[in-house]
């Protein structure tokens, strides 16, 4: 038995449609990839900041004398 023209249509939603959900999980995915990339960049830039302070002597204040 062939399937019908309606029939037709529908299997090629519904492939649509699971092209359209496997996009977007992918988009979610290199979305997140790039965050915890982000992430990491910034956090190891603010330790490296501050190991900078840490090292640098603090200025003595002027004396009164």
């Amino acid at each position: 038995m062939t399937e019908s023209h309606v029939e037709q249509q529908v299997q090629q939603r519904i492939a649509a449609a699971r092209i359209r959900v496997q996009a977007a999980a992918k988009r979610r995915e290199d979305f997140a990839a790039a965050r915890h990339h982000g992430l990491a960049r910034r956090h190891a830039t603010k330790l490296r900041n501050l190991a900078d302070t840490d090292r640098r002597t603090p200025e003595q204040p002027p004396d009164p004398t």
